[in-house]
């Protein structure tokens, strides 16, 4: 049985992961949930249903309805304390670049860490490594990630070629810049494959979020040459290519258990956690190049990782600010991606060998307030 530690707990990896956990109630033992201020009764509920010792959110609330021998931790850190638990597999599902003090927390206390948080790796990424204990300490959650690195079983690290991630091309796919101008957030909102929350789903439609997976790619992999192809019907969920020609990929009706069971049970898998494909009746798949015009956003994530150890944290904050404009109605569609670039273009980045956490967190504040000025200046 693995001790397993959630954080995130009430979001939608959080909720998932514990549905996988109830299904295999033999194979692991909750002992630390997380999550923050927005949904504590939920919290509640999975805390007693689990029978979870270490209850954590970062409300300041002391009336939690849990157990008499339940403790609760609250406050800006209480993820972190969670994480530090020495639970044998920590899920990181938190959104946002708060999650890096936590997956680094996990690191640091020996845990095998499921990384939802794909901004830990964006912002953080040398720092991440170099918390590492061990080799694969990380498992990717992310369903692209989990996909190459089962495809990667296939063969050693030197005879990779390339890593292929797969993209749906979002709601807008096929259309070109012209016809983006007056997008609304509603439509934008509408993907036709995944369900998910609305930071990710705008991300999906500006394909920021294949640029945020290309940068933690890299940082996972350490494979230099990467591509982006659109597959609309999100089945293979991403594939790497080997230097024979060879080409090997991951593919199941689009379902996050799978991936989040990967993280849980890694190397081994779980018994029955979704449905596989139906090979009994017609299917086909398409695959098509991405139209870099119409969404730059892959090749400005390219360039920022390329360009300093800092750019990528500011390529996130940025686009978390122009995210946020874009839902309250205050810029436009195509405005995101171009606040972003504009960003990237004023920073002043550091080198790998001077990055620290705090010059993280700097670089993350200057991008928040160097984008709400441009947005608020109109530029």
């Amino acid at each position: 049985m693995r001790t397993v530690a959630i954080l995130g707990s009430t979001g939608s990896i959080g909720t998932q992961a514990l549905e996988v956990i109830r299904g295999h109630p033999e194979q692991f033992q909750v002992v630390g949930l997380a999550a923050g201020a927005g949904n504590l009764g939920l919290l509640e509920q999975q805390a007693r249903e689990f029978r979870v010792p270490v209850v954590a959110t970062s409300a300041q609330v002391t009336d939690l309805d849990l157990a008499w021998d339940q403790e609760l931790i609250t406050g800006p850190a209480a993820a972190s304390v969670v994480a530090e638990l020495g639970a044998d597999v920590v899920l990181n599902g938190i959104t946002g670049s708060v999650g890096l003090r936590p997956t680094l927390a996990a690191l640091e206390a020996g845990s095998t860490l499921a990384l939802a948080n794909k901004e830990s790796l964006v912002a953080g990424g040398p720092l991440v490594r170099a918390a590492m204990t061990r080799p694969d300490q990380i498992v990717p959650v992310d369903s692209e990630h989990s996909a190459i690195a089962q495809a990667l079983r296939a063969g050693r690290h030197s005879e990779v070629r390339r890593l292929i991630l797969t993209a749906s091309g979002g709601p807008f796919r096929g259309r070109r810049r012209g016809e983006l101008t007056h997008i609304t957030a509603a439509e934008a909102l509408r993907h036709p494959t995944w369900d998910m929350g609305p930071v990710v789903t705008i991300n999906s439609a500006t394909l920021m979020n294949k640029g945020l997976e290309l940068i933690e790619a890299a940082v996972l992999f350490e494979v230099p040459e990467i591509t982006v192809v659109v597959h609309p019907q999100s089945v293979v969920h991403s594939l790497v290519e080997f230097r024979d020609g060879a080409v090997i990929a991951q593919a199941s009706p689009p379902d996050m258990r799978l991936p989040i069971a990967l993280g849980l049970s890694w190397p081994d898998r779980l018994d029955d956690v979704a449905a596989p494909c139906d090979w009994s009746v017609p299917v086909s798949w398409d695959f098509e190049p991405l139209d870099q015009q119409t969404f730059p956003a892959v090749e400005l994530a390219r360039a920022a990782l390329l360009a300093s150890a800092t750019h990528p944290a500011v390529f996130n904050a940025a686009n978390e600010v122009a995210v946020a404009a874009f839902l309250e109605g205050d810029i436009g569609f195509l405005q995101i991606v171009d606040t972003v670039a504009e960003v990237l273009e004023r920073h002043v980045g550091v080198s790998a060998s001077q990055l620290t956490l705090e010059a993280v967190e700097r670089a993350e504040s200057w991008a928040r307030a160097e984008a709400r000025g441009l947005l608020l200046s109109g530029a």
